[in-house]
């Protein structure tokens, strides 16, 4: 077995775990190398070496369900058994590093290093997808300014901005009030970087190519006889893939014991499509025996939307499902407040949910492993009515203390996955990639949700009536919806059943290749909690920061 200790390797010897080179290899900045697209193209072209391993979770409390730990503690014990493991993370976003989750690169004894870089934007790939939006946003105002053909319908372009930092006031805004004559006064609104279409297409392109032919696609707006406008009418297409010429690139960085780990691509998984880059996960594929994958979340957002957009537009299948599961978690959906006693009565409640859960990896074709992440709060009695439940349901249960004792304390998990991998099983997404933006809306909501059905609001319907004038109106959604329950309201926690979910507005993203659906009240550009993270943030005399969760 192959232990790890704490300290950090050198970035050149993880790569060369992998069996690269520092020559085929970018530095980006202290323990951070980037891997070149056209070398993640000709490893991912010639072979799929590994399997999946697809992370996901029950639905979690306000503070999460400690998924990320669970995934790198994962990475880090395939590799105490004798197999070459990657791990594949989404970047940390600032917004919940500055507002109530804190930073998204693990904790305890199973973090991805450097910290807290990665928290605070690793390599600039952030910036660059936010500038790559907001340039786009820019264009488009220019041209309806200079009233260049094609002519776009002042008011009839939803492209938003973009910020990276959760601002309220900026959902919904005025611009181009200016002195007259050197702007136009329109409505306009910012949405959270991970929630923007450049995210999306950075996340998904393959290669350069694909990039700017994503850019192209991307629909800026209407004419007068109300034809579509796309990026590539306006010339914009090219320039807005060149913020992103750099930052297409996966990030090679380690975990706490020196497992390699790719921290690349933003979206979040609540209103965006919830997993790291395709080229990631392929790089991955290509080098390492096992690939785990984080999927924001729980099930039926970010598994659900991995194996229906991910997965269903580039072949990259999962093998292996695990799901998330703590006894706060179970407590919460039990009826209790998430810092709530013990009670194996609420656990009992709570159990309803982490079922729908394992139902919903087996609609997505795989057996479900259960990782019972540990809290020094769990009660021996309610850890074994847990393991009881799985075992009553023949679902494979480990415990998991990954945050106490790292790769160490995941390594019976790690058993349990690499007899499951054993199997040969593939995900399968839940329908065809003809199925209609209605048919879509409704299996996704009735057997993932557990949903009585789907209603559209005025607005959303309308909407539908654009895509469908457009011949779009088929193919992957990208459901946006609240992560704190089952169902399109957040209070609703359980397993509720009964419900109508609605959907107050669609969006076409072209670019990204699917329709994003709002549900309820989703937002997309979140707000900061009563009490931010950021004010325990701080910088040292000698420029190291503190504080960052």
């Amino acid at each position: 077995m192959r232990a790890r200790s704490r300290t950090e390797r050198p970035i050149g010897d993880v790569a060369a775990d992998l069996g690269l080179t520092p020559a085929e290899l970018v530095p980006a900045g202290r323990g951070v190398m980037k891997v070149p697209v056209e070398l993640v193209r000709s490893l991912a072209d010639r072979s799929r070496k590994g399997r999946l391993i697809l992370v996901s979770a029950m639905t979690p409390t306000e503070h999460g369900e400690g998924k990320t730990v669970v995934a790198i503690g994962l990475g880090m014990a395939l590799e105490r058994l004798g197999h070459r493991s990657v791990v594949c993370l989404r970047q940390p976003s600032l917004g919940p590093v500055f507002g109530v989750k804190g930073g998204a690169s693990g904790g305890g004894r199973a973090t991805v290093e450097p910290r807290p870089a990665i928290d605070l934007g690793l390599t600039g790939d952030l910036d660059a997808i936010t500038n790559a939006q907001n340039l786009l946003a820019s264009l488009v105002d220019h041209h309806i300014y200079r009233s260049v053909d094609p002519e776009i319908v002042n008011g009839s372009t939803d492209l938003p901005r973009a910020s990276a930092i959760e601002d309220r006031s900026l959902r919904t805004i005025t611009a181009g009030l200016s002195q007259p004559g050197h702007g136009f006064p329109r409505a306009a609104q910012f949405v959270v970087t991970a929630a923007c279409e450049a995210a999306a297409i950075h996340a998904l392109a393959r290669d350069y190519v694909d990039l700017k032919q994503r850019f192209g696609r991307t629909l800026v707006g209407r004419t007068p006889t109300g034809s579509a406008v796309r990026a590539a009418d306006l010339g914009a297409a090219g320039s807005s893939a060149s913020l992103l010429a750099g930052a297409l690139a996966p990030n090679l960085v380690q975990t706490a014991e020196g497992t390699a780990a790719f921290v690349h691509g933003i979206p979040y998984a609540n209103v965006a499509h919830g997993t790291c880059s395709r080229l990631a996960i392929e790089a991955g594929l290509a080098l390492a025996d096992y690939c785990v994958v984080e999927a924001g979340f729980s099930t039926e957002l970010g598994a659900e939307k991995y194996v229906d957009i991910v997965a269903a537009a580039t072949g990259l299948d999962a093998n292996v499902g695990v799901v998330v599961a703590t006894i706060r978690a179970l407590r919460y959906h039990g009826g209790l407040p998430s810092n709530g006693p013990p009670s194996v009565d609420a656990v009992t409640v709570g159990l309803a949910n982490l079922d729908q859960h394992l139902a919903n990896l087996r609609l997505l074709g795989l057996d479900p492993i259960v990782a019972l992440n540990q809290f020094p709060t769990d009660t021996p009695e309610e850890v074994r009515l847990v393991e009881q439940f799985c075992a009553g349901r023949n679902v494979p249960c480990a415990r998991d203390s990954a945050y106490a004792d790292g790769g160490s304390g995941a390594e019976a998990l790690a058993h349990l996955v690499v007899a499951a991998a054993g199997r040969g099983q593939k995900s399968h997404p839940l329908y065809g990639p003809t199925a209609s933006v209605e048919t879509v809306l409704d299996t996704v909501a009735t057997k993932m949700y557990g949903a009585a059905g789907v209603d559209l609001a005025p607005a959303a319907a309308a909407d539908l009536d654009w895509i469908r004038s457009l011949g779009e109106a088929v193919g992957p959604v990208c459901i946006a919806k609240t992560p704190r329950s089952l169902s399109d309201d957040p209070h609703q926690w359980g397993r509720p059943t009964g419900f109508r979910v609605q959907v107050r507005r669609l969006e076409r993203w072209s670019g990204a290749g699917f329709t994003v659906a709002l549900l309820g009240g989703i937002i997309t550009m979140p707000g900061l909690p009563e009490h931010p993270a950021a004010n325990s943030i701080d910088i040292t005399p000698d420029g190291r920061v503190i504080g960052v969760l």
